[in-house]
């Protein structure tokens, strides 16, 4: 079921790109909400998208995230890297909790992870690099 509220800046969520056309995302994969709730833009979250093949070459704007523990199923890797040259501002009908399994009693497990700020502002250098501002990074 898709999310109904602007998640926190960090948090981990499943992004169905569905739709969208090669070489653009076209499946579903994990992402990190890099955009604050912001007035006035209900239903829009912007995000930047989780791989876990190593880029060839590593650029600047990839960012190596270590996920420990790991993700859920289908996404069990201890490391993801950030693409945070293909930021993308998504409805959320598009965003999913990640699910991590069900319970005792039979009710949904998600796995709500909100990464750190260390992360984040690394993350956040790298989309800088993503989007030519490479300039700015020195103020962060």
């Amino acid at each position: 079921m898709a999310i109904h509220y602007h998640p926190e800046q960090g948090t981990i969520l499943v992004c169905d790109f569905t739709g969208f056309i090669i070489p653009e995302m076209t499946k579903r994969r994990p992402v990190v909400v890099v955009s604050p709730r912001l007035r006035r833009r209900s239903g829009l979250c912007t995000v930047v998208p989780l791989s876990t093949t190593d880029p060839n070459p590593v650029e600047p704007y990839h960012y190596r995230l270590h996920t420990i523990p790991p993700l859920p199923s289908p996404y069990d890797k201890p490391a993801h890297w950030v693409k945070t040259d293909m930021v993308y501002t998504v409805s959320f009908e598009r965003l999913f909790l990640m699910r991590s399994g069900m319970g005792a009693d039979g009710k949904r497990i998600y796995d709500q992870r909100v990464i750190d700020k260390a992360d984040m502002l690394k993350i956040q250098a790298a989309l800088l690099h993503g989007i030519g501002l490479t300039n700015l990074t020195d103020y962060l």
